[in-house]
């Protein structure tokens, strides 16, 4: 499919608008029916006393639950489906999730690693990949940043980060 943008590019295809607002709305249902579950679990009523802990969380839910139905019947049976309109080229997707999966991979390693190992892994792999920086400089500089950052909040600030499962770190008294 060939569409015309607005600054006078033509993209000819990817995910159209009709799709990314059907996804939208189905994960926000999904989010929407998890807070109204777990509200649910917790107590959503009004009470002698005032409202459960799951009161308002609950309304929430169920608004945003509302708003989601509603969005995807527009889009499933409105008269404006949006089914020619690219709402994301493919290569414009590409540069996103470029940045986007090692942020996630970065996050899951500072769940397992903390973050000072995982940050010199990020920021070295980002200068390699991104920056095309030599592999050597970008390793010491993203081990440099992290040794900064570990004397400026274990040491000087006395504020302790997380260390992650396998906590490296242990193996130096911290």
């Amino acid at each position: 499919m060939e569409d015309k943008q607005g600054s006078g590019d033509v993209v000819h295809s990817g995910i159209s608008v009709r799709a990314a607002e059907i996804v939208v709305a189905v994960i926000l249902l999904g989010l929407g029916g998890l807070v109204v579950y777990d509200s649910v679990r917790l107590g959503f009523r009004w009470v002698g006393d005032g409202p459960e802990a799951g009161y308002f969380p609950f309304y929430i839910g169920l608004f945003i639950c509302i708003a989601s139905l509603i969005t995807l019947g527009q889009v499933l049976f409105g008269k404006t489906r949006g089914d020619h309109q690219v709402f994301v080229a493919w290569e414009q997707l590409k540069l996103v999730l470029s940045v986007l999966v090692p942020a996630a991979f970065f996050v899951l390693g500072i769940q397992l690693v903390g973050i000072y190992l995982a940050a010199a892994a990020y920021i070295a792999f980002f200068m390699v990949w991104l920056g095309k920086y030599n592999w050597i400089k970008s390793v010491l500089l993203g081990i440099a940043v992290s040794i900064v950052t570990f004397m400026m909040f274990e040491i000087w600030f006395k504020v302790p980060l997380f260390k992650g499962e396998f906590n490296p770190l242990s193996i130096i008294g911290y």
